[in-house]
């Protein structure tokens, strides 16, 4: 059995993953790290990650402030880390990579399966159909209080489809600014946010009277803490590296 630490346990993600351990056979919470130090599940909760017994994965679903700690712990410790928390500066990605040369590392822009495997599926169809003339639009909806703006999924999906075209594609974001005709070399992304939508993107193709859409969507937060649990487990044991979601879904 996968033995964690959980850093961020009594955060609204770190509860969404205790539930999830706990009805997972195979993996298990041995300790968690964070600030309100309340046992809520059945495991202890420290203050700092140098607390806690040797596992085999730490889980980070924090902060970013945090992020340097978890680092330097996992350094020291050789423990495989997934880090979830997003927001991290160009530094802190620098020292996630350090990281990598000797522990395994596994971050991913999303952690839901569904959105990785789409990932996967858009760097197949869209060469085909940029080179078949289709125009490529994203529109990506959330709630009402996430304040970035486009959202990180929506940026990844755009990469992972100019990746797949030699990155010979732009982005625009406003088409209020100027009024010219749309370029075919431009992935057009759009944001809209309303309610307490937890996220959802299309990804149109549109061509000459036909369109295809891919559409995802999030209807809780429960799918990312599910994709960080297959991480963790895929992660134990691994050899140093740097890890995505792509190679835990194969």
């Amino acid at each position: 059995m996968v033995k964690a630490i959980l850093n961020g346990c009594n955060g609204a993600m770190g509860r969404v993953i205790t539930d999830i351990i706990s009805r997972d056979d195979a993996i298990e919470i041995i300790a968690g790290v964070d600030m309100n130090t309340e046992m809520r599940a059945g495991y202890p909760v420290y203050q700092t990650l140098s607390e806690c017994p040797a596992a085999d994965v730490v889980i980070d679903f924090s902060v970013a402030k945090a992020t340097d700690g978890v680092v330097a712990y996992c350094k020291e410790t050789k423990t495989p880390v997934v880090l979830c928390t997003t927001g991290l500066s160009a530094e802190q990605i620098d020292r996630v990579h350090e990281l990598s040369e000797t522990t395994a590392v596994l971050r991913s822009a999303n952690m839901s399966v569904g959105i990785n495997l789409l990932f996967k599926v858009l760097k197949e169809v869209a060469p085909v159909l940029a080179e078949a003339g289709f125009d490529i639009e994203i529109l990506e909806k959330h709630h009402n209080q996430k304040v970035d703006a486009p959202s990180g999924t929506a940026l990844a999906l755009a990469d992972a489809i100019n990746e797949s075209l030699d990155n010979s594609y732009h982005y625009k974001y406003d088409r209020t600014a100027e009024r010219v005709k749309r370029e075919k070399t431009e992935i057009g992304i759009q944001a809209m946010r309303g309610g307490t939508i937890v996220g959802e993107h299309d990804i149109m193709f549109a061509g000459q009277d036909e369109v295809i859409t891919f559409t995802h969507t999030a209807y809780s937060k429960a799918i990312f803490g599910k994709g960080a649990v297959q991480a963790a487990k895929f992660l134990a044991g691994k050899e140093p590296g740097m890890y995505d979601m792509s190679d835990v879904i194969g």
